[in-house]
This record gives C-alpha cells, sequence and structure tokens, in this order.
C-alpha cells in the first residue's frame, strides 16, 4: 500500500559491503539516482550506461562495454559490480557477454537484478549480489548461505512485525524526545535497573549506538552506584569476526568509540547483519535480570517485547514503523530521520537527536544538583 525499497538499491548497496571499488548501473541515468548518490560518500563509484529511448529497443550491450572499459581506465578496480534494471533486464540485455568483452583484471560480478515487475522482495538484489559474489569466489559458499539466510529472515520480521505487513501505515514521528529522556534519566536516579539493546542494521549502528554514547553514571546516587556498578546494562550485536567486510569494519569502530569513553559492553550477541536473531539472545539474557527498563535502538520489532514483563522504549529510524511498535508492545516509541543518509562514510559514532537530548538533560540534572 506504500513504497518499499527496491532490489536494485539492495544489489548496490550489497555490492558497497563487499568493498566494491566501482558498481555500473546499467539503465537511464535517473536510475536509483538517490541511492547511487549517497554510496559516493562510502567511496564507491557508481556510474550509469545511461541507457535511451533507442536502446529500449536496439540494445545496449556497447554502451555497457564502454563504460566498463572507462572506469577500468580511470579507477583501476580490483572488484566491480555491473547491476540491471527495469530497463536492461526486461529487454534481455546479457550481462555476461558483455563483460566478457572488455579485457580487465578486475572481478566483475553481473547483477540481474530489477525493481521487479511480480512480488520480489527488495532483499532478493542483495541475495542475487551474493549468489554470484559466491561463484566468482569474492565470499566463500558458507557464508554466502549465512548472509542469504539472514535476508530471509529479515524479510519476515518485516512482513510480520514491521513496515511490509501488507496495510497502509501513517507516517508517525514518535513521542517527544524530551520526554522519553526525562523517564530514562528518572530511572536511572532512582537507581532502577535498565538495560540498553542494540539490535541495529549495518551502517545505522552509528547512528543507534549513539544512545549507548551517553555517561549515565554522571547522575547516579552514591547507593545507586553501589547496588548496581554495572548500570545501565549494555547490549550489543557488535561481533566484528561476523559478517562482510565493511560490516566487520563498523562493529570495531563502534567498540573502539565506546571503549575510548570508558562504555563497556555487557553482552555482545551476534554480528551486525544478525539482527533478525540477535533479538532473541536479547530476550533470553534479560530473563531473570529484574530489569525495570529496557531501551532498543535499531530494529526493535525484532525483538518480542511482548513477552517481557517491563517498561520499554523502542528507538528507530521508520515513522512507518512507529504505530507497529506500538502495537507489538512498546510503551514509548522514539524516530531517528535520514539514518542511512547520516551514517554514510563515517566511522564515528554519529549524533542522533535523541542522545544528544540525553546528554544535554543529564548536564541539567548534573547542574541542579
Amino acid at each position: 500500500m506504500h513504497p518499499r525499497p527496491s532490489p536494485i538499491a539492495a544489489s548496490l548497496y550489497t555490492l558497497r559491503d563487499l568493498n566494491a571499488d566501482v558498481v555500473i548501473m546499467h539503465g537511464p541515468h535517473g536510475c536509483c539516482f538517490r541511492t547511487g548518490r549517497l554510496l559516493e560518500s562510502d567511496g564507491v563509484r557508481v556510474l550509469t550506461t545511461a541507457m535511451a529511448e533507442n536502446d529500449f529497443i536496439f540494445g545496449a550491450s556497447e554502451k555497457l562495454e564502454e563504460t566498463l572499459k572507462k572506469a577500468d581506465e580511470m579507477f583501476n578496480p580490483k572488484l566491480v559490480g555491473i547491476v540491471g534494471t527495469c530497463a536492461s533486464m526486461i529487454i534481455g540485455e546479457d550481462l555476461k557477454e558483455a563483460i566478457q568483452s572488455v579485457d580487465t583484471d578486475a572481478v566483475v560480478l553481473p547483477v540481474e537484478s530489477h525493481g521487479g515487475f511480480g512480488e520480489g522482495d527488495n532483499t532478493e538484489g542483495a541475495i542475487a549480489v551474493l549468489e554470484i559474489a559466491s561463484e566468482s569466489n569474492v565470499i566463500s559458499k558458507e557464508e554466502a548461505e549465512r548472509q542469504i539466510k539472514m535476508l530471509k529472515l529479515a524479510t519476515k520480521i518485516e512482513k510480520t512485525r514491521g513496515m511490509a505487513q501488507g496495510d497502509y501505515i501513517k507516517p508517525n514521528f514518535g513521542d517527544s524526545k524530551e520526554k522519553v529522556a526525562k523517564l530514562i534519566i528518572k530511572y536511572i536516579k532512582e537507581g532502577k535497573k535498565l538495560a540498553f539493546i542494540l539490535n541495529a542494521k549495518k551502517e545505522t549502528a552509528y547512528l543507534f549506538a549513539d544512545v549507548l554514547n551517553v555517561d549515565y553514571s554522571s547522575i547516579m546516587s552514591n547507593s545507586s552506584l553501589n547496588n548496581n556498578p554495572k548500570q545501565p546494562i549494555i547490549i550489543a550485536n557488535l561481533d566484528e569476526n561476523i559478517g562482510l567486510p565493511r560490516i566487520r569494519s563498523h562493529a570495531q569502530n563502534i567498540k573502539a568509540c565506546l571503549k575510548n569513553e570508558n562504555i563497556a559492553i555487557d553482552y555482545i550477541t551476534g554480528g551486525l547483519d544478525e539482527y533478525p536473531i540477535t533479538a532473541k539472545k536479547c530476550e533470553e539474557f534479560l530473563k531473570n535480570k529484574d530489569i525495570d527498563l529496557v531501551v532498543v535502538a535499531g530494529v526493535p520489532h525484532a525483538l518480542k517485547i511482548e513477552d517481557l514483563d517491563v517498561e520499554s522504549v523502542a528507538i528507530t529510524d521508520g515513522p512507518r514503523l512507529v504505530e507497529p511498535l506500538r502495537n507489538l508492545g512498546y510503551n514509548h516509541v522514539v524516530a531517528e530521520l535520514d539514518a542511512h543518509s547520516k551514517t554514510l562514510g563515517t566511522d564515528l559514532i554519529v549524533d542522533s537527536d535523541f542522545g544528544m537530548i540525553l546528554r544535554t538533560a543529564i548536564e541539567w540534572e548534573k547542574d541542579s544538583i
């Protein structure tokens, strides 16, 4: 009932996560324009064959060959992705034939993905990249299978608990960030037990990790510190040994930022591409911990909050996820905007709106003491 991400965009992001040097869009110059421009911030050269009206009739293999040759000469790439689009795929363009016609030392991955004229999920574009990457020995077969399993689980979560349930969902920008920040501070000052969960997806973790990057101990009383020295508990899917190359580096970078601020993670649930299953590990870890308030940032709808008898805060990047999260049982929902665009090209934790409000509110509390 409302627009959803495209398989083409998913292909582009997955090639980025494989550390592709160049991606060539075989289609009209406006196809996936915003995604292509954003990925330039991550160091990926995104080019287009700029198919025109005549190319839809006579084909554009020569344009693809010319673009690949120019990319090879200009950038001397090691890994190149060629992504099909609606225009090139519907007329049956042979991406592999064009690649074979160009002499290059680069590994070139032909990805036959397009917007879809059926019922394909956006994750099908990512799966197409993983399959050809495995065939070309860019990643192992086992890693491709693991990634594909995660993508299918992620799709299931979106269709059953997220914004892809089928009905139209009106955008909603969530609860007042100031009120939710004051609630968290109130619980901490009262010595209650809190758990902060980072269950984030890929590079958006740089934004959602900001809620962990706060000195909560500065407003705790001495008695609270003595009773709960590990307050609040921090749980995060930041295993740097799992995932595609760029995703592993994100986990390393975020952990380094937290360590620099003397913030310790109590429990690591898995990697940044494992958010569909790391939520279950969070649920198991929290059992019998007598938590008073849980704050879940990133992909909060993966966590079965309805099974936890606890007051809860969800931090999401989707205005269309606010109502589904409330329906699942979250008491408070905070919406961050433009998480993807804010986190491209960075290797440090990014200030979030909610994180900045928390830090400001804490400073006010310290001044009033």
